[in-house]
């Protein structure tokens, strides 16, 4: 099954090797309750707690993609969920710091990743205002729609980083991919629509 869903990845236009390796790796059915294990492999996002869900492979890949992780980048993650996006930039190398709004969908996200033998640095708060304990980061990833991209996560960008996040309405977000550059200038590349949950906290959408 995972093999199948690696497959139609490649079909959809996915080709960054590690990515795809890390997808084909991870047992995404362990983020499912037993009666819902065939929806596991299947290209599709799925409901869990707390009113989120776990993200659509195509999007995990996509987004880790425009990330260009390398061994040993050091990744902030808003929104950690359900904490398979997690696994998959720990599984490409990167030096992970995931944060979460909901205190207890990152207790049991942490009680799966290590038990799968993963182990990001956990963060219970506001990801909207970033992580400025462990910044500037190599590259940051947002899993939730914004109105507008938090001017605290480009703060705590390195030169030549990538911020990599979904923003638009409710309903619909353009992919953008934001990079700093030297002279602390920020270049934007818009990518196609997708459809996240909101991202919630003081500089996204309001609880």
């Amino acid at each position: 099954m995972r093999r199948a869903l690696v497959r139609k990845l490649r079909e959809k236009g996915i080709s960054n090797e590690s990515v795809l390796d890390a997808i084909g790796k991870i047992p995404r059915h362990w983020f499912f309750d037993d009666i819902f294990v065939d929806h596991a492999y299947q290209d599709k996002a799925f409901p869990i707690a707390e009113g989120q869900t776990i993200s659509q492979p195509y999007t995990v890949a996509f987004q880790t993609d425009l990330l260009e992780v390398k061994s040993g980048s050091k990744i902030l993650e808003i929104g950690t969920g359900s904490g398979y996006q997690a696994c998959v930039l720990v599984e490409i190398g990167a030096e992970l710091v995931t944060i979460e709004y909901k205190k207890n969908l990152s207790l049991v996200a942490q009680k799966m990743l290590k038990y799968m033998g993963y182990t990001p640095k956990f963060v219970i708060g506001d990801g909207s205002l970033g992580c400025e304990k462990f910044a500037p980061y190599d590259g940051i990833i947002v899993t939730a729609g914004a109105p507008t991209v938090p001017q605290a996560l480009i703060d705590q960008l390195k030169v030549g980083g990538h911020l990599v996040i979904p923003v638009g309405d409710m309903k619909l977000q353009k992919m953008l991919r934001l990079t700093k550059q030297a002279d602390q200038s920020i270049t934007k590349e818009e990518y196609s629509n997708f459809s996240f949950v909101p991202l919630l906290g003081d500089d996204g959408w309001k609880k």
